[in-house]
């Protein structure tokens, strides 16, 4: 079991991202936000940079949280699918480089304007998908699918569904704790009701490799992609996070815990810690505050014996 993080929720700023990585203890960042950049897209001057930074901290990149068919890729756009191949050919070769064995990938954008899950989006979202797995086949990477606002993130049936469609060894699951507080359940017929964390994970838990980390509590919808939420430390929304988590080790979960905390960071501007530090300390806080949960479930788990 290890951890690591979006430290770009800790700053944009790279030096900052590999110091709040050591101020934790951790040997892991999980890179998404580099500057205004990612990895993808960086200049080769500024990949080698940041390698060397890396090369000089002791600290790795263990994923790359690329964009590749996220919840801004609409299924039937020709440019949203070019554009999500193109950023997966791109970082490759630095993956390679950097020894990063997986990426966060999706499964497109839900359609609002029509049957999401119609034979017609399902026969564009299956063979894009499948197609950059077999990319990631071919070069060695795992393509961890996150269950998110994209067809496989829709209910945990079209997670098992998108599991069987793709049937590759490099494809496998990344579960977010607090996605489904905000997520309708793409079940039946309207009206549909929000996701249950632990129900969703309870039936895709035989195919998680790794974990997001992410807790908050419902507010209402809006007139854009994402509901409102109110994202809290990990414990204190409905994402179900220790339960969880304590599920998780209790049946020998050994992989990684990747901090993403989306907190909105109150600071006063008259106080001697600016917005800049206040994010900074909120991922620290965050990094803390989870290692406490995974820590008291392994002694749970050692005192119950089981």
């Amino acid at each position: 079991m290890y951890y690591t993080g979006f430290a770009d929720e800790a700053s944009y700023d790279f030096a900052k991202q590999i110091q709040a990585t050591q101020e934790l203890g951790w040997k892991y960042i999980e890179s998404r936000k580099i500057g205004d950049k990612t990895l993808a897209s960086i200049s080769d001057e500024e990949f080698d940079k940041i390698s060397e930074m890396l090369e000089n901290s002791g600290v790795q990149i263990n994923c790359y949280g690329s964009a590749v068919a996220n919840w801004s890729k609409d299924p039937r756009k020709e440019e949203d699918y070019l554009s999500s191949k193109a950023e997966l050919l791109n970082v490759i070769p630095r993956m390679h480089k950097l020894g990063i064995k997986m990426i966060r990938g999706m499964s497109f954008a839900i359609v609002r304007d029509e049957d999401p899950d119609s034979e017609y989006i399902r026969s564009l979202v299956f063979p894009k998908v499948k197609e950059f797995v077999e990319i990631c086949e071919d070069n060695g990477i795992l393509y961890l699918h996150e269950n998110c606002m994209n067809y496989g993130g829709m209910s945990y049936e079209h997670t098992l569904r998108l599991l069987d469609k793709i049937d590759s060894p490099n494809f496998k699951l990344v579960f977010d704790t607090g996605n489904p507080v905000t997520t309708w359940d793409y079940r039946g017929s309207r009206p549909y009701k929000k996701q249950s964390s632990w129900e969703f994970y309870s039936n895709v838990k035989n195919f998680i490799y790794y974990v997001h980390i992410k807790d908050g509590v419902y507010i209402r919808e809006t007139d854009k992609i994402f509901a409102e939420a109110r994202w809290t430390f990990p414990g204190e929304g409905q994402g179900d996070v220790v339960r969880i988590v304590e599920d998780l080790i209790k049946n020998g979960y050994d992989g990684g815990f990747s901090m993403e905390p989306h907190m909105s960071v109150v600071f006063h501007e008259n106080e001697s810690v600016g917005e800049e530090d206040a994010v900074y300390q909120n991922y620290i806080e965050y990094g803390k505050r989870f290692m406490k949960i995974a820590e008291n479930a392994v002694l749970k788990f050692k005192q119950s014996g089981t």
